[in-house]
């Protein structure tokens, strides 16, 4: 793959506390985001250029540290960024977390090149990313097979298979990928970019939401990985070792979206409150539950850190019981902003159209409402 081994200037507004980090995010959303968030929704728009923005601000690099192009603040702060961005639209909140995902699989690895030469560019946004780790994830739960397989070959690894969905890609766009390495009982996980040879894009469903997400087809066709861009291998701990920040990210997304459906069940109350007030999920009940969920989600970020070592069984049961709960609180919050709004919010295209179709999203995107309590019933108490 061609990347440049040149490490990039740090940009100095990564650099920006956590309350500028936020404000500049808020203005960057209002200003370059919510102009677009019909047409990223109705026609799928991708949002390149709103994305390298907030990587330039500081959105990706949270979670990495200083020397490697971040702040070293660790998980929360990408919580938060992910939080703001999904509470105007979920399609773009959902990316900053893919992105925020292939951080923190390079700020986890021990591959000295892709820590030191690939992960500055990533935590700035000059490179964009996405995770493909549905199908592994799955995989490593007991839910599917792993679809790809790795050949040892000199050099590296020869990758053949197929990923039915990879979000935040495209021909220059990196993304992870695991395989199941030939002959063993071992995987791998490593870094491909959409433009490797022997890897083939295509983009042939239409989804009812996160159409703007560059989503795709990956077809690897004996495509080959050098060791430089190996994550791990084998990748049993080292997946350990991600699997908490992966998961309690998106949990950003359900708060982002909640808060946005209990601002506008607010809005329309202002005319509607007479009759709305016999609805069930009213907006301060929902409000004590998100607040209690996303404080809850703050002090689990604090307790994962920066990653590179393993969590308790207990944080991570807590970890995953908090990813299921914001699944369950965007369904609420969207099904009664759809009940508060009335026939309004039956109309094709309106703002309440949107949040209920992105709500399912968060509770199916990987890992899915169902994973996520097939794993907790199975989870030693």
């Amino acid at each position: 793959m061609q990347i440049s081994d040149t490490r990039p200037k740090q940009s100095p507004r990564i650099l920006l506390t956590d309350a500028a980090l936020m404000q500049s995010l808020k203005e960057a959303i209002a200003q370059k985001l919510v102009p677009d968030v019909v047409k990223i929704d109705q026609q799928g728009i991708y949002p390149q250029d709103f994305l390298r923005e907030i990587g330039e601000i500081g959105a990706y690099g949270q979670g990495v540290s200083v020397e490697y192009g971040g702040t070293g603040r660790g998980v929360l702060s990408a919580i938060k960024a992910i939080e703001m961005v999904s509470e105007a639209c979920l399609s773009t909140g959902f990316m900053a977390w893919c992105h925020n995902a292939c951080s923190w699989y390079l700020q986890n690895t021990d591959n000295p090149f892709l820590r030191e030469q690939i992960l500055p560019k990533v935590a700035t946004g000059q490179l964009l990313a996405g995770t493909g780790l549905s199908n592994p994830m799955k995989h490593f739960a007991g839910i599917e097979k792993i679809k790809i397989t790795a050949t040892p070959c000199d050099g590296g690894y020869i990758l053949n298979g197929t990923l039915p969905w990879v979000s935040n890609i495209g021909d220059q766009h990196l993304f992870g990928v695991s395989a199941q390495i030939e002959g063993t009982d071992d995987y791998l996980m490593a870094i491909a970019q959409g433009g490797m040879q022997g890897l083939e894009l295509r983009q042939d469903v239409h989804f009812i939401a996160l159409e703007g997400t560059n989503t795709f087809r990956c077809l690897f066709r004996n495509a080959f990985i050098s060791h430089d861009w190996i994550l791990a291998a084998p990748c049993d701990r080292y997946v350990e070792y991600i699997k908490p920040g992966f998961i309690l990210m998106q949990v950003g997304m359900g708060l982002g979206l909640t808060q946005n459906c209990i601002d506008l069940m607010r809005r329309v109350d202002k005319t509607k409150q007479h009759v709305n007030q016999y609805l069930d999920d009213r907006p301060d009940e929902m409000e004590m539950e998100l607040e209690a969920l996303r404080l809850k989600s703050y002090r689990l970020a604090e307790a994962i850190g920066h990653g590179r070592e393993l969590v308790s069984k207990e944080v991570l049961r807590e970890v995953i019981q908090a990813r299921a709960t914001a699944s369950e609180l965007s369904l609420r919050a969207s099904q009664s902003l759809m009940l508060h709004a009335g026939a309004i919010a039956y109309v094709h295209g309106s703002v309440y159209d949107r949040r209920l179709r992105e709500s399912y999203f968060v509770a199916m995107v990987t890992p899915a409402l169902k994973h996520l309590r097939k794993v907790l019933a199975t989870m030693p108490k």
